[in-house]
């Protein structure tokens, strides 16, 4: 079945069923996907850790090299808010918002810094099935982390001394938990924060033999915001329910931990590899 593009930009297939993703429909408002920009805010507790470079390097495709601070890595929990264009969704708290956890590795293409994602977890599908096509391995999860408040004595606050945690589940088995207690507000965000996020477009073609080489892209986002960066010592642990491959990624060093707010507004990716050529 081919596939044509309307005059509003909206994916249409012959027949009239349209979509920017699956589910298609004669409107094409049933995509349980919007079309990009999407708006994204959210509160992070982040640790900076060290990883085997040589275990890291193997999680790095053809044309992404470990870099200048190879084994440089951060487990992130975050839980986010999101829009596309029209912000419809604010109006719908229970679809707009998920949790989420991911491990990122330094890297380079070319000489630019980045960060692959080799593992994440969220805990709603509309941000799983976002992150394919983004080529982020998202997978489900369970993901909580400690919210900071303005008052109270069962909250943590944002100053020193305050505590944060984050943990991930999967399948019902704790798989990592984190502290951050926090000393003071950082001069610069965490540096695997700022760059762009490499990732490999795979979707296995189940009616061929023979699926064409993924594409490696890069993140392009706008918007990008940082509230105060508080960050301190950290404790993490991996434990050993997720497999050789994940605990292969546990932290030989812990760095620092970091608490803040972030905001950025995706708009797609670029190619930096194209698997066709």
């Amino acid at each position: 079945m081919s596939v044509s593009v309307t005059d509003e930009g909206m994916p249409a297939v012959v027949g009239g069923l349209r979509g920017y993703s699956l589910p298609l429909s004669p409107s094409g408002r049933s995509s349980m996907i919007t079309a990009p920009p999407w708006h994204f805010t959210g509160e992070v507790v982040m640790v900076d850790y060290r990883v085997d470079p040589d275990a890291a390097a193997a999680f790095l495709p053809p044309g992404l090299t470990p870099g200048r601070d190879a084994g440089a890595a951060a487990a992130v929990f975050a839980e986010w808010q999101w829009c596309s264009e029209s912000e419809e969704e604010l109006a719908e708290p229970g679809h707009n918002r998920f949790s989420e956890f991911l491990v990122l590795l330094a890297c380079e293409f070319e000489g630019e810094p980045m960060a692959r994602c080799p593992f994440a977890w969220v805990d709603q599908p509309v941000p799983m099935m976002r992150g394919w096509l983004q080529g982020m391995p998202k997978q489900f999860g369970s993901v909580h982390q400690t919210r900071a408040a303005t008052v109270g004595r069962a909250a943590s606050r944002l100053e020193a001394g305050g505590t944060f945690t984050g943990t991930l589940s999967v399948r019902g088995r704790r798989a990592v938990e984190a502290t951050v207690t926090l000393k003071g507000i950082a001069p610069e965000p965490p540096a695997l924060h700022m760059v762009p996020l490499a990732h490999t477009l795979h979707f296995p073609d189940w009616t061929t033999a023979n699926p064409s080489r993924p594409d490696l892209v890069a993140s392009q986002v706008s918007g990008v915001e940082f509230s105060e960066v508080w960050s301190g010592t950290a404790e993490m642990g991996f434990l050993d329910v997720l497999g050789a491959d994940f605990a292969g990624l546990a932290p030989i060093e812990i760095g620092a931990g970091h608490v803040f707010s972030y905001a950025e507004t995706l708009h797609g990716g670029r190619v930096l590899m194209n698997g066709k050529d």
